[in-house]
């Protein structure tokens, strides 16, 4: 009879997990996935920096989501932690607008899911509230869609014309 012994080794200490959380923006066929982390207050679209989004006419349209917690709160008493996420947002597919549409509800989106696991009930509830008063689109994907095109005319609903001669 034989025993064979091994020798376990102290596995390497892992680090805890990082407070991360994913969700999703939807604007038409347009689909933003914001990542966000705890970090340096780092937002990013698509690897470049928040303040080089095109169009530069919608570049305020992203900002809302994070101004708006800077105008309720400016000592940064509720909603301090914002300045300690990173944001990374993967965005893809529809049009210049419905991109904008879907990045900034997906950081919305985001920040509310970050606050409700990682800081506490009321805040998340607060900050649901507030981006809801503002604009229910920050939280709320917009469900219209284009209709799809069908025979006998040149889109959805326009028909081709009678002559009757």
């Amino acid at each position: 009879l034989q025993i064979h012994i091994t020798r376990m080794s102290a596995a390497a200490p892992q680090a805890p997990p990082k407070k991360a959380v994913q969700v999703f923006g939807k604007k038409k066929t347009a689909v933003a996935v914001a990542h966000t982390k705890e970090g340096r207050g780092i937002v990013r679209v698509n690897g470049r920096p928040v303040n080089l989004v095109e169009p530069e006419g919608l570049r305020y349209k992203v900002y809302e989501p994070l101004l708006l917690l800077k105008v309720e709160d400016p000592e940064g008493v509720k909603f301090g932690q914002v300045e300690h996420v990173d944001v990374r947002v993967r965005v893809n597919g529809g049009g210049n607008t419905s991109r904008i549409y879907a990045v900034r509800q997906a950081i919305a989106k985001s920040l509310v899911a970050y606050f409700g696991k990682y800081v506490d009930e009321h805040t998340k509830r607060e900050l649901k509230a507030l981006l809801a008063r503002y604009d229910r689109s920050l939280l709320v994907t917009d469900p219209r869609r284009t209709e799809p095109k069908k025979y006998g005319g040149h889109g959805s609903r326009a028909r081709k014309q009678k002559s009757y001669r």
